[in-house]
């Protein structure tokens, strides 16, 4: 195993390196332009994971008088290992499998920015990340769907004469109505090839909203038909909120500034709609039987999305083609039922 120092070279090495010899001038524009292309395959969530990732890779690796590059898989087995019992950093809390599993992809794609390759199915890895599962693995832990009857109260917790007020209702009924995840929400752009970090953009109609949306599979189509009153219609919201907003074209869904009298130019963060799903479920009372510290973990954006796969009583398809699920088990895996033992098989089989 090879030895680093503080100040060795290999932990300086960023993500994305150029050759060693300059390339001639006017292939400058070509390099700049294929970094934004890598960096564009992957999201900004996920560049900043595999950064802290690696950086704790690394400080661990330096901990232990040891170096990260290039990839040693029993290095790597003994990291894991040392992230699976508290001894990586961190105060001495164990990770999670999930978080293992992140960090591991973190230093194969790190190593891969190098031009170098870690063999994940080396014996010093597998192995050891198999036992992990065995040993540490528990059942994913999941939000709180917000039913409609929650989205209702959720709402009614909203300032309808403020600005804030009109965006976020807007939010939570596009959010729910689309089953869009929460980058999707932020990331869409009032017009057709507006913006570059754009994920997508709203087009409105007599009869709903169309949303053309860049996920993690592809391009997709959304169709938000409008609702059956003024006062949960995600459609009628929307045009509420880019009227009084005054927005012509670009960001959807901007910051609110002056005091909550203007809008800026800014597009939202992405970690804003799991604030504001957080803030106004806790207002509204939702899952009042549980305590207050529960509840604050029961909710986030994934909220929404959950929560019309499992209110929608339509033909399932149509529910996986609008949360864009390549599975239709991928969309079961969102449907919550607060009303469990609705079915009761044992009365069923005459027991």
């Amino acid at each position: 195993m090879a030895r680093i120092t503080d100040d060795s070279p290999e932990e300086r090495t960023p993500a994305l390196t150029a050759q060693d010899a300059p390339l001639p001038a006017h292939l400058q524009d070509l390099t700049e332009r294929a970094r934004v292309y890598v960096e564009a395959a992957s999201s900004a969530n996920t560049r900043k994971a595999y950064a802290s990732d690696w950086k704790h890779f690394s400080a661990w690796c330096r901990r232990q008088n040891l170096s990260p590059l290039p990839p040693d898989p029993q290095i790597v087995g003994l990291y894991i290992t040392a992230c699976a019992s508290g001894a990586a950093g961190g105060g001495g809390k164990a990770n999670t499998v999930s978080t293992i599993e992140r960090r591991l992809s973190a230093i194969s794609w790190n190593c891969a920015q190098r031009g170098l390759s870690l063999d994940r199915g080396d014996r010093h890895i597998a192995t050891v990340l198999a036992g992990i599962r065995n040993r540490h693995a528990a059942p994913p832990r999941q939000k709180e769907a917000i039913l409609p009857e929650d989205l209702i109260a959720m709402l009614e917790t909203l300032d309808r004469g403020s600005l804030r007020g009109l965006r976020d209702r807007a939010m939570l009924l596009l959010g729910f109505t689309g089953g869009l995840r929460r980058s999707e929400i932020t990331g869409l752009d009032l017009g057709r090839d507006q913006t570059e970090d754009g994920r997508g953009w709203v087009e409105i109609f007599d009869k709903g909203a169309l949303l053309t949306l860049r996920g993690k599979t592809g391009w997709r189509e959304v169709e938000i038909g409008r609702g059956s009153t003024e006062t949960t219609c995600p459609v009628a919201a929307l045009e509420t909120w880019i009227r009084f907003a005054r927005i012509a074209r670009g960001p959807l869904f901007r910051r609110v500034t002056g005091k909550g009298k203007e809008v800026g130019p800014d597009r939202l963060n992405d970690q804003e709609v799991a604030r504001l799903v957080k803030k106004t479920a806790l207002a509204a009372g939702v899952r009042g039987d549980l305590s207050e510290a529960e509840r604050a973990q029961k909710f986030a954006g994934h909220s929404l999305r959950a929560g019309l796969a499992s209110s929608a009583e339509i033909d399932e398809r149509h529910v996986q083609k609008q949360l864009g699920h390549a599975s239709a088990e991928m969309t079961r895996r969102y449907q919550r039922r607060r009303d469990r033992f609705r079915i009761n098989l044992t009365k069923a089989a005459g027991l």
